[in-house]
């Protein structure tokens, strides 16, 4: 095969062992790692998947405390911006990048370094990065700024104290000192913030209620003209998620009635298309291969899941998660895909 590489054991976390992601390891194909392409402006990228989180709704199981995953990855940074804007370039008109992931994005430790690379691209015209907020700080705010940065989604989910740390599964976790900080970066930096909570229901929606008045009186959005400070998730349940229990899950129909009536209570506009947060349609990245399709793939580590080893196909274009119950790191194997959208594959032997 002419893709032999191998991926480095840097550290581990929290028993887990952090693979290193660099050259010439593609970065499009995972969930959790490197870009993802939904066929619009908007570029994912996720350069690590540590959390020191361990939120009881979390979607992918991410922090300390996780059942599913058996190991962690991070992404050389100056190999992600190569990625980046090669991506940018095909798709050729105005690019959000959003720096997100499957963790905590602020934990890599070239975020900084990660997002003056990015600022470079000529047709990136804005930058935003995911958080809960843990570790989030004004001087380090002040440096994401200098960077570059022109957003942050905060994940935050009450402003009460003991509430959050129960949300979060941390007893250090302050939701006061986070909100205050937030409202810092958004007087003396040129960051907007975004308040992004997730309604849990019967747990967590009088606090949102106080999310929209905090957003209202700091003026949240208005630096990036966006219609609104909050954008209020839907709690959901995923196949390798935490389900708390007793929290049942809302109708559609249900969460946006529900938004509806906050949008009058508070004359605060909280139902918003995706077009009124600047997602457009643009050029969707070609997909080498597709569902049923029998490739030649290269096992170069474990998988992020249990029953899972990280491959690269022989000409080296995409990472693919493989699923086996045998011992297969190592080998050269034909595997089957059975998962092709957005450019993220699955295959089985």
């Amino acid at each position: 095969m002419d893709c032999d590489i191998k991926i480095a054991n840097v550290s581990n976390f929290y028993g887990r062992p952090v693979y290193y992601i660099n050259k010439p390891i593609p970065l499009m194909g995972h969930i959790a790692f490197g870009l993802i392409d939904r066929g619009t402006n908007i570029i994912q990228v996720r350069p690590i998947t540590t959390c020191f989180h361990n939120c009881i709704f979390c979607s992918v199981d991410s922090g300390p405390n996780s059942k599913f995953r058996i190991s962690e990855y991070m992404v050389n940074e100056e190999w992600l911006f190569e990625w980046i804007k090669n991506i940018a370039s095909i798709k050729n008109n105005d690019i959000e990048v959003l720096i997100d992931g499957v963790g905590e994005p602020i934990m890599h430790p070239k975020i900084i370094k990660l997002i003056s690379l990015i600022k470079k691209i000529p047709n990136v015209y804005s930058i935003a990065i995911e958080t809960h907020g843990g570790s989030l700080s004004l001087p380090l705010a002040k440096k994401l700024n200098q960077a570059g940065l022109n957003r942050i989604n905060l994940s935050i989910d009450s402003y009460n104290q003991e509430k959050a740390r129960f949300l979060t599964g941390v007893e250090w976790y302050n939701s006061t000192k986070i909100l205050k900080v937030a409202a810092e970066i958004l007087k003396e930096t040129n960051i907007d913030v975004i308040l992004t909570p997730v309604v849990i229901p019967e747990e967590n929606e009088e606090e949102i209620k106080y999310l929209i008045e905090w957003a209202k009186e700091n003026k949240a959005g208005s630096k990036i003209n966006y219609p609104t400070g909050v954008l209020i998730q839907k709690f959901e349940i995923h196949h390798f998620g935490r389900k708390p229990k007793k929290i049942k899950v809302w109708s559609w129909q249900r969460f946006y009635s529900w938004l509806k009536y906050l949008e009058k209570e508070y004359d605060y506009k909280l139902l918003v298309k995706p077009e009124e947060l600047g997602f457009k349609k643009s050029i969707k990245i070609e997909e080498p291969f597709h569902v049923n399709d029998k490739i030649k793939i290269k096992i170069i580590g474990i998988g992020w899941l249990k029953n899972e080893y990280l491959g690269v196909d022989e000409n080296c274009m995409r990472v693919i998660s493989v699923i086996s119950n045998e011992k297969i790191n190592g080998l050269n194997i034909k595997a089957k895909i059975i998962r092709d959208k957005d450019n993220i594959f699955v295959a089985k032997i």
